[in-house]
């Protein structure tokens, strides 16, 4: 009778012990499931946004434009502008920075944190939208046709470049999805190397091309589009030194690569050696 009910409560323990463990995997997988629905969410919202904003500051095909007609005295909509710009900046930088990851995957987990940055980005920029406020008057107006064909193909072109350098570092891992992809599969997450693939080995920042090839492509110029185009510019050369203090931290050999490759202007490169350890690409979020 002992050696029988010793034997039940064996079953009955080992029962518990699967069950437990069949659980526990399926709490795996759920979170996995999960981080790779918001991953994949986060990233349509980006989509959605990028879209937009093409429309927005080209002024065509969204309800309401950079150039929309003007409402309210210009000074308020000056601050109004300004403060979203400046709360755009911050949460593009601020979360971007090794110190504020640590903070934030203490809350969530790491897997998600470049899509919770992505999320973010989008959410402040979906904000700029709603609440931007245009102040109305005209910079310049081209009236040749040619040049108004250059400035919309300039335009045109800053979208194709930002697309393109997406792709050549990596597009899935800068917005997110790689990372949640790989969780998705039990894979183990790997930082990529730092390397300077084709547009990387004639400027540092073929991305901050785009966006000024965008940002200042334009053959109607008013003083709600310079505004944006004289913040957004300023913002970018303070983000690209954030950025570049940060790789050099994380990848010493990029202290070589910034003294050999121009950081904007594409010119003759200097000879500085990389050490041949260079082989993928990353940047900095």
């Amino acid at each position: 009778m002992f050696k029988q009910g010793h034997c039940t409560i064996v079953a009955v323990k080992s029962t518990s012990r699967f069950t437990d463990e069949v659980q526990s995997k399926e709490q795996i997988d759920i979170n996995r499931i999960f981080s790779f629905l918001y991953g994949a969410a986060s990233y349509a919202a980006c989509l959605a946004t990028f879209l937009y904003l093409a429309g927005f500051i080209g002024n065509f095909g969204v309800p309401k434009s950079m150039d929309s007609a003007a409402d309210g005295p210009w000074e308020t909509a000056l601050m109004i502008d300004l403060g979203l710009l400046v709360l755009f900046a911050l949460q593009h930088s601020v979360m971007a920075r090794p110190a504020f990851k640590r903070v934030l995957t203490c809350v969530i987990p790491e897997v998600i944190e470049r899509s919770t940055y992505v999320l973010a980005s989008s959410a402040a920029m979906l904000l700029l939208f709603w609440q931007w406020r245009p102040l109305g008057g005209t910079v310049w107006d081209v009236q040749s046709q040619l040049a108004k064909l250059l400035l919309y193909g300039g335009y045109a072109f800053g979208w194709v470049l930002l697309l393109f350098a997406t792709f050549v570092i990596n597009h899935f891992d800068l917005f997110g999805l790689r990372q949640v992809w790989r969780h998705l599969f039990g894979k183990s997450q790997s930082d990529l190397e730092f390397g300077t693939p084709l547009l990387y080995r004639v400027i540092r920042h073929p991305l901050y091309i785009g966006w000024l090839c965008i940002f200042w492509s334009a053959p109607v110029m008013t003083v709600t589009h310079l505004f944006f185009a004289v913040v957004t510019t300023a913002y970018i050369f303070v983000a690209i030194q954030l950025e570049e203090r940060d790789l050099i931290a994380k990848h010493p050999e990029y202290a070589a690569y910034r003294q050999q490759v121009p950081m904007i202007v594409p010119g003759m490169p200097r000879r500085v050696a990389i050490p041949p350890s260079v082989r993928t690409a990353a940047v900095a979020k």
